[in-house]
């Protein structure tokens, strides 16, 4: 059997208020003739499908017309799809009853019995060959949260031992139901350790103090694939070939102007994972950083005026973003930019504006260093502030005017 996975669509998504429909359609539609070509018996889909658990009916739409093309293109391909923490469990469940008769599986949900144990056969979904004979089994467990897993009392962290007796438990009911020679393959959305994370990644809601991160050790031995979503950039886990982040097929920030995404792609064979290969998927949209290292606001413009002039087709022109230093405030930046490049072939995405500060704080504060925020008054802290965020002293005139409203809020106090 040929497998592949991906995670983390986003479909719906907006790169900095910009639309991404156009991108993501060039997705879908690589990942259909990537199907073909490869000859993939199963699809594994490892979470957030969509980017809103409200999704648009334009999103909803690309999405399951997608699922009746790659249907379509081979009538034996085998689909799994698992919810992630953007989407909605019930939402992306809902055409379940239409499918039933299909090859396309979506779990979002976890279902109990009437004494609150993990009813594991909803989530195990058995991978047929071409012959009707089960070659492996597939645990597809969406995004875990609160109720999902067992909950474990008087432990150190509630949350990863809890998800690692769900999927202990999970891997003890489908050894129970396999035979020789049929792997386990386990799908997961969720953030492990020692995972490395881009800028987007880092806004997601990690808790603090890495409690709700997996070991990689959750995972038995005798597993065959851990296909796992969340993390956008692919990346082995825990050294382990088998563990894996797919990673996201568009880019999420700036910090992934020059990474590659992709799907992963293997051969189950016995049991064995053979053939494993990363497929990379092309870029519809470029990311661009003009310049490439943070400058004055002089050669930003200058640079800016060599780029492409506007061309024809807007969907393809690159996303920008703008790298400037400057010594203080500069109120005009956004106008400068957006002037020079009016007639020039981008969509202005981000100004990353930096200034030239440096540290003033001492490796060591004493007592009598520090004072009490009661004993200051308004315009010391507004000092404090400004000379640590810019470096230097605040302008007369924004302390006249800092001056003038404090005197106004003073008057109505009274």
């Amino acid at each position: 059997m040929k497998i592949l996975h991906t995670a983390d669509w986003h479909i719906g998504q907006l790169f900095y208020e910009y639309d991404r429909t156009y991108e993501h359609q060039q997705f879908l539609n690589w990942l259909l003739k990537t199907l073909i070509n490869e000859h993939i018996d199963i699809l594994l889909i490892s979470g957030d499908v969509f980017d809103l658990s409200n999704p648009s009916a334009a999103s909803i739409k690309m999405f399951y017309s997608f699922l009746n093309q790659a249907v379509k293109a081979n009538a034996d391909l085998q689909i799994i799809i698992t919810a992630g923490n953007h989407d909605s469990p019930t939402r992306l469940e809902s055409p379940k009853p239409l499918l039933q008769s299909s090859n396309i599986h979506i779990i979002g949900l976890i279902e109990k019995d009437e004494n609150g144990i993990v009813d594991y056969s909803k989530i195990t979904i058995p991978l047929r060959g071409n012959d009707g004979i089960i070659k492996a089994w597939c645990i597809a467990a969406p995004f875990l949260r609160m109720g999902d897993y067992p909950v474990i009392t008087n432990c150190d962290s509630p949350y990863s031992e809890g998800v690692a007796a769900f999927y202990k438990g999970a891997f003890e009911y489908v050894n129970s139901k396999r035979q020789v020679g049929q792997a386990i393959i386990v799908m997961g959305h969720l953030h492990t350790q020692q995972a490395e994370v881009s800028d987007i990644d880092k806004m997601e809601r990690l808790i603090m103090g890495g409690v709700e991160c997996i070991s990689a050790s959750t995972f038995h031995e005798s597993i065959d694939y851990v296909a796992l979503g969340h993390i956008h950039k692919a990346q082995r886990i825990g050294g382990k070939e088998h563990i894996r982040y797919c990673g996201s097929p568009l880019p999420m920030s700036f910090s992934e102007t020059y990474y590659k995404h992709q799907v992963i792609v293997f051969d189950l064979i016995d049991e064995k994972i053979e053939r494993l290969k990363a497929i990379e998927i092309p870029v519809a949209v470029r990311l661009i950083q003009v310049p490439t290292i943070h400058s004055s606001l002089v050669e930003v413009l200058a640079s800016l005026q060599q780029l492409k002039p506007w061309e024809r087709d807007y969907d393809t022109a690159p996303y920008l973003e703008v790298r400037v230093i400057v010594d203080g405030p500069e109120p005009g930046i956004r106008h400068k930019v957006e002037t020079a490049l009016a007639d020039k072939n981008v969509r202005l995405a981000k100004i990353d504006v930096r200034y030239k500060t440096v540290s003033t704080y001492p490796e060591k504060n004493t007592a009598a260093d520090l004072t009490q925020l009661n004993d200051l008054k308004p315009l010391d802290v507004l000092h404090k502030v400004y000379q640590s965020k810019y470096n230097t002293s605040i302008p007369e005139d924004l302390v006249k005017l800092f001056q003038q409203v404090a005197q106004e809020v003073s008057e109505i106090e009274t």
